[in-house]
């Protein structure tokens, strides 16, 4: 079993930077595919990055302002929002799943997921 506790969610204005925090416990998180996923109120989920060893995916929405990153000494992954939009206001979740060649972007591929935090970017 996995446990994610997400933080560094908020409120912030467009154009700003926040960072996600992702801290796993229970097993050793270098060992897991991680992902984030975003859901706005009225839409799915959407995939927004995963790390599968040291490759990185990405959608196309948040490429190039969006960064991924594991700390494995701390069991932590990150996510570094740059440039932020209004479009970008969702709950935020982070994932896991034991290492998999399956895609990177399916939700029902991940089976440890995070409580979610909320970002909010105002206009």
């Amino acid at each position: 079993q996995v446990q994610l506790v997400e933080s560094g969610g908020g409120l912030v204005q467009a154009g700003g930077s926040l960072r996600l925090s992702c801290a796993a416990s229970g097993r050793t998180f270098s060992n897991y595919d991680a992902g984030w996923f975003r859901q706005a109120p009225g839409k799915e989920r959407e995939f927004v990055a995963a790390v599968r060893g040291d490759t990185t995916y990405y959608a196309a929405s948040v490429k190039g302002r969006f960064t991924l990153s594991r700390d494995n000494a701390r069991n932590t992954v990150y996510l570094k929002m740059n440039s932020l939009k209004p479009e970008d206001t969702a709950v935020y979740y982070c994932a896991a799943r034991s290492f998999s060649w399956r895609s990177m972007s399916n939700s029902d591929h991940y089976n440890y997921w995070g409580q979610g935090t909320q970002v909010t970017v105002s206009s």
